[in-house]
């Protein structure tokens, strides 16, 4: 999943960046609210941790400017003024949870977590496509019941496709999700990933068919 953080402390920024992408998320890291308004403009992401004191443009005209573009992005404010009058400001701006600092990094790896459920429609926190199990918490994969050795990457794709079991994906939405800014890679690694994650999965009940001019789909063949 790739998730945009928005903070103008470097120093936190690099830290909290470092934990969430040792957690298995892709992370684009933006210091000011204009640098985080050309995040939002180019890439897609499934959710914003959001500072409101931020330079040249502040935090709520960010959020203001975002749902004023109509997009239901789950967004989690991160920031050192927890009153009640900036938390209700946050909440009536759009924003759907609301952290102050200082914070505990496993309670906001909880609320990402709570919100990607509830974005995605997901109600509980394992997914299952036929012998295939992904934990949400643990974030890690199972494949009939034992775990199924994946890289970042393998697992980041497999967790895109699994979240949105019998939908087609494309390669190039596929990309977009899997790698960040910082990343060196081709879109058309993603052919690479779901080549190996086809051997992994081979002799299961689920397979990644490919869709022409569609992308790719998870499916359970027993189904």
């Amino acid at each position: 999943m790739r998730l945009l953080l928005v903070e103008d402390n470097r120093d936190l920024a690099r830290w909290l960046a470092e934990i969430l992408r040792a957690s298995r998320y892709t992370v684009d890291v933006a210091h000011d609210g204009v640098e985080a308004e050309d995040c939002l403009r180019v890439a897609a992401y499934a959710l914003m941790i959001l500072d409101l004191a931020l330079p040249r443009l502040d935090g709520l005209d960010v959020l203001r400017r975002l749902r004023g573009r109509r997009s239901t992005m789950p967004v989690i404010v991160l920031t050192a003024d927890g009153s009640l009058k900036a938390r209700i400001s946050g909440l009536d701006e759009g924003a759907d949870d609301y952290l102050a600092k200082p914070f505990e990094v496993s309670e906001l790896e909880a609320r990402i977590r709570a919100q990607l459920r509830r974005s995605s429609g997901q109600a509980g926190t394992l997914l299952r496509c036929g012998d295939l199990g992904f934990d949400t918490v643990t974030r890690g994969f199972t494949l009939k019941g034992a775990a199924l050795p994946l890289t970042p990457r393998e697992s980041a794709v497999l967790e895109q496709l699994i979240r949105r079991s019998g939908r087609a994906f494309s390669k190039a939405a596929l990309a977009e999700t899997v790698f960040g800014f910082d990343d060196d890679a081709d879109p058309s690694a993603i052919e690479i990933y779901v080549h190996r994650l086809r051997k992994k999965l081979d002799g299961s009940s689920v397979s990644i068919a490919t869709l022409r001019g569609l992308g790719y789909l998870l499916r359970h063949d027993g189904a």
